[in-house]
């Protein structure tokens, strides 16, 4: 049995896209994280599959254009993520052995393997 949690959001139609792509197993937790946020522990579990917070977050969304990041710092990063969820890169696998963020094609086949 796979014990995965697969976190996106239910607006983003890449999410959409990839979530119809990789065709889920149903054991594979689904989870909207506007609805449903990531908890300090998700996201601490997650993290221990990448080198930093920073690598998690999602640079690209419109709240984060008007903060000044030139100073930050990993816990920075850290505490944003848990703030709101437009910050976390998405779509996530979570499984017991991987975690894999992002929407880049060599990051959709890692999870592709993953799950089959």
């Amino acid at each position: 049995m796979l014990n995965a949690t697969f976190f996106y959001l239910k607006t983003c139609d890449t999410c959409r896209r990839i979530l119809k792509e990789l065709s889920l197993p149903e054991e594979v937790v689904l989870r909207e994280i506007k609805s449903y946020p990531i908890t300090p522990e998700e996201l601490e579990e997650i993290k221990k599959h990448f080198s930093s917070y920073e690598e998690l977050f999602n640079k690209r969304a419109v709240k984060f254009r008007s903060i000044d990041s030139s100073s930050f710092e990993d816990a920075d990063y850290k505490k944003l993520l848990l703030s709101d969820y437009t910050f976390l890169k998405r779509p996530v696998l979570l499984t017991a052995k991987n975690a894999f963020a992002g929407n880049s094609k060599y990051t959709i086949q890692q999870m592709q393997e993953a799950i089959n």
